[in-house]
């Protein structure tokens, strides 16, 4: 019998390990060693990701320490599990803005159950990083980004196994996320197309105030990947 796309992500989240030497004072998180994180994520793709219909993969950048560094599940804090997934969890009850635009995002969509029927969230690297107790980005430093981009190709080839629409897939995060991706993009060919997003914490962060443009914009490029 064939695994279902939830079943293909649990296995990879529970095999997901980097053991390599990074740069002094960098960390990395990996939430999937914890094993009430593990039950979390199993009962979200059980509940989300039952069937083995293709995903249109959408990638971050990393996991931060208050949203999927704490749940395991990419761009969702404590709070969104429970009160949008509806998955009840003795977390931390953080909040993080990534994970605030996404869920705003998701309930114009139609809500959890209709969103992960075509979408899968993700991120470029799907582990995390942390440098002096701070979220740190795969890219901020060249000797890090040297080091995670055999891991970032290794993972990018493993998470399109799950089900993924290598026609398109939706990028967020301009600048150096773009840049990088893209390149390693046209060197490896995992999709034909990339649709790119300014990234959530950057909308809430310093774009606030057009948050309903953005909300607009995500629902145009978000339709043109399914088109």
């Amino acid at each position: 019998m064939n695994k279902t796309f939830g079943q293909k992500v649990l296995n990879f989240y529970q095999g997901l390990s980097l053991s390599i030497k990074l740069p002094p004072e960098v960390e990395v998180m990996n939430p999937y060693n914890d094993l009430e994180i593990r039950e979390h994520v199993k009962k979200f793709l059980r509940k989300y990701f039952p069937d083995t219909r293709d995903r249109v993969l959408v990638l971050g950048i990393n996991p931060g320490r208050f949203g999927s560094g704490t749940t395991g599940i990419t761009f969702t804090d404590p709070v969104a599990l429970n009160n949008f997934c509806g998955i009840p969890n003795h977390l931390p009850r953080t909040r993080e803005r990534s994970s605030e635009f996404i869920y705003a995002f998701i309930e114009k969509w139609g809500g959890p159950s209709k969103f992960y029927k075509d979408f899968f969230l993700t991120a470029v690297s799907p582990l995390g990083f942390a440098r002096h107790g701070v979220n740190y980005n795969y890219y901020d430093q060249p000797a890090l980004l040297k080091a995670v981009k055999p891991f970032i190709v290794k993972t990018m080839w493993a998470q399109l196994n799950f089900g993924a629409n290598r026609n398109v897939a939706i990028l967020l995060g301009t600048g150096k996320n773009q840049k990088f991706f893209a390149a390693l993009n046209s060197e490896y060919g995992f999709f034909k197309k990339l649709l790119v997003l300014e990234h959530p914490r950057f909308i809430m962060q310093y774009r606030r105030r057009q948050l309903s443009d953005y909300l607009k914009k995500y629902r145009k490029t978000f339709s043109e990947a399914l088109s």
